[in-house]
C-alpha cells in the first residue's frame, strides 16, 4: 500500500482499519488512510494532559473510534505516537514532563488496547515523527535522523532501516547534548541543543537580547523577516547549533540525512541560511555530504508514523 498525503504518494504499508493517532501536550490527532492512499478520516480533539492519564486514554480511544467509524472500515489496530520517553515493547510511559499529570508510569499501551479490544502499538512522538517523515523526505535512505523543534527538541534514528530505540528507550535525544551554550536547559542540566534551538528558547532569547517579556518564535521569526539584528541574531544561533548536533550525529553514525519538523522549522528560510554556512565549516569528517532538510508531512507525519510502527509490530518482517 501506498500512503498519500495532500497529493503525494508514500511508500508506507498500513492494513484497512489501522487508525494512527499522535497524543500532544494540547491536542490528540488522528487519521486512517486507505489502500490506495487516501486520506480516509482524520479527527482532533483537546488533550486533557493535566487531568490524568486515564483521560487521556479515554480521549484517544473515543477519537480513534470515531475515525474509524467515519472511515468505513471497521478498527483493526492502533498505533500512537505519543510524548514523554516510550518503552516500546510494553507501551508504558516511563517519563515524561511537568505538563504531562499521571503520565509517567502510565501503561498507555494496555489501557487503550482494554478500551479498544485491538492491538495497539505505542511510540516516542519524535519516533513516530521519523517513521512517517523518513520514506517521503527521504527516499531511498535506510539512515536518517529525525529531530523535531518544537516547545522542546526532540530527536530520532534510524539505523539500516530500523529504529533505533536503544536500551532504555533514549535514542536519537539529540535536544539534550551538551555544548552549545551556557545556559540552564529545561531539564536542569547547562548548555543543551535546546537552549538555543527550541521555540521557547527562540522566544527567551530574543527576550533577553532586547530587555522584553518572552514571545513565541513565530513573532520573533516575522521580526526577523523584517530586518529586527537581534531576532536574525537568535535564528542564527539556533541554526548554527543545529547543523552542529546534526554533524556530530552524522559523523558517529555515518548518517547522510537529517530531518528537522516541528514548530520552529516552519522558519526554515531564516535557519537554512546558517545550516548550510556552518556546514561547509565543519561538516562530517567522512567528508560525504550531508542533508539536512525541512520535514513535509506537517501535521500528518507522527499520526502517519504510528501507523506504520504498528505495520512493521504485526506484519512479519519478510512481509515488510
Amino acid at each position: 500500500m501506498r500512503v498519500q498525503v495532500e497529493g503525494t504518494a508514500l511508500p508506507i504499508a498500513s492494513a484497512d482499519g489501522v487508525i494512527g493517532i499522535d497524543i500532544g501536550g494540547t491536542k490528540i490527532a488522528g487519521i486512517a488512510v486507505a489502500e490506495d492512499g487516501s486520506v480516509l478520516a482524520r479527527g482532533s480533539v483537546p488533550a486533557p494532559a493535566s487531568v490524568g492519564g486515564a483521560a487521556m486514554a479515554d480521549a484517544a480511544a473515543a477519537l480513534a473510534l470515531d475515525i474509524a467509524a467515519r472511515s468505513g472500515s471497521p478498527l483493526t489496530a492502533v498505533g500512537v505516537g505519543a510524548a514523554g520517553v516510550i518503552d516500546h515493547e510494553t507501551g508504558v510511559v516511563r517519563a515524561a514532563s511537568a505538563t504531562f499529570v499521571d503520565w509517567a508510569g502510565f501503561p498507555l499501551g494496555d489501557e487503550l488496547s482494554a478500551r479498544l479490544s485491538v492491538p495497539v502499538r505505542v511510540e516516542n512522538d519524535v519516533n513516530a515523527f521519523l517513521l512517517g517523515e523518513a520514506a517521503r523526505t527521504a527516499p531511498g535512505e535506510r539512515d536518517v535522523l529525525g529531530v523535531m523543534l518544537g516547545t522542546g527538541v526532540g530527536g530520532a534514528v534510524i539505523i539500516d532501516g530500523a529504529l533505533r530505540h536503544g536500551p532504555h528507550g533514549a535514542a536519537g535525544e539529540i535536544g539534550h547534548t551538551p555544548g552549545y551554550s551556557d545556559l540552564m536547559c529545561t531539564c536542569g542540566q547547562i548548555g543543551h541543543l535546546e537552549t538555543l534551538a527550541s521555540g521557547t528558547s527562540i522566544g527567551r532569547r530574543y527576550a533577553e537580547r532586547i530587555g522584553a517579556t518572552p514571545l513565541d518564535a513565530r513573532p520573533v521569526a516575522d521580526r526577523a523577516r523584517g530586518g529586527d539584528p537581534d531576532a536574525i541574531a537568535v535564528f542564527r544561533a539556533a541554526g548554527r547549533a543545529l547543523a552542529l548536533a546534526c554533524a556530530s550525529a552524522a559523523t558517529l553514525l555515518d548518517l547522510p540525512c537529517a530531518i528537522v519538523g516541528g514548530g520552529v522549522a516552519e522558519a526554515w528560510d531564516l535557519l537554512a541560511p546558517t545550516i548550510a554556512e556552518t556546514l561547509r565549516t565543519d561538516a562530517p569528517v567522512s567528508g560525504l555530504p550531508l542533508r539536512i532538510v525541512p520535514a513535509t508531512l506537517g501535521g500528518d507525519a507522527v499520526a502517519l508514523g504510528a501507523i506504520e510502527a504498528v505495520r512493521r509490530a504485526l506484519v512479519p518482517a519478510d512481509a515488510h
